[in-house]
């Protein structure tokens, strides 16, 4: 099976600007993201999607192979989906940006549902969601979970409700943003309409949801940790410090 790891980032972040090459530990945040993506040992080859020069620039200076896009999407998703035009993959897998504690291992384990069931079109890898204050927290995306694993809603917004049980006795589950499509669902993704809750949540996913296809959730126990703002770059650093991984590029620079 060809995968190719698609990462999507701009300099034009609401809340970040310039979040994709800030320095993290001395490298850039996508040097850092890149480089553990490429240790996995499902990917057959990785870019980075990018609107800006800048970043192109940065990904080729650490080695990194870079494609340019427009800089008219609003989704990630459409993004990577006019980076992979033209390309020949069988399943293409997006990974944020902005998560320099990456696994490798992750993106395997989001890939195998399509190795074991050719029906699958779209995977996203979730966890469970142990801290009440993550949980309540608007840059994590809920998602509430069918009997059958599909997802049936995500939501920025704390999801299921705390109104008839309490958070230790509650079911929650993140999205972790590794999210591999077909080749041929990505396409279909960047054909349909943008949805109400897809615009109201800003969860690319919703997409999909809302036009019920479904989308594979498979349990990690990976955790999941993103540079949303400015003041998340310390404690990510204190966490890439205590993270064997890290030394194993770090050190190659």
């Amino acid at each position: 099976m060809n995968v190719v790891g698609m990462i999507p980032a701009r300099m034009g972040s609401s809340r970040f600007p310039g979040k994709p090459i800030t320095p993290v530990l001395g490298l850039p945040m996508l040097e850092h993201v890149y480089k553990r993506c490429a240790m996995a040992e499902g990917l057959s080859s990785l870019y980075v999607a990018t609107c800006d020069e800048e970043i192109k620039s940065v990904v080729e200076g650490f080695g990194g192979k870079a494609i340019m896009t427009s800089d008219v999407h609003v989704r990630a998703s459409d993004r990577i989906a006019e980076a992979a035009e033209g390309m020949e993959a069988d399943v293409i897998v997006m990974i944020q940006g902005d998560e320099p504690m990456t696994q490798p291992g992750m993106i395997d384990a989001a890939v195998q549902p399509f190795i074991d069931d050719p029906t699958v079109l779209c995977v996203n890898l979730t966890k469970r969601i142990t801290d009440k204050s993550e949980f309540q927290n608007r840059d994590c995306i809920k998602v509430v979970i069918d009997q059958a694993g599909n997802a049936m809603y995500m939501s920025r917004e704390p999801i299921p409700t705390l109104a008839n049980a309490p958070f230790e006795e509650i079911e929650a589950f993140k999205q972790v943003c590794i999210i591999p499509f077909t080749k041929e669902s990505l396409a279909q993704f960047q054909a349909l309409e943008p949805t109400p809750a897809e615009i109201s949540e800003s969860v690319d996913m919703m997409r999909f949801i809302e036009h019920g296809i479904p989308v594979r959730m498979v349990e990690t126990d990976f955790d999941s940790y993103a540079i949303d703002r400015p003041e998340d770059v310390a404690r990510i650093e204190e966490l890439l410090r205590n993270d064997p991984l890290t030394a194993t590029y770090m050190t190659q620079d």
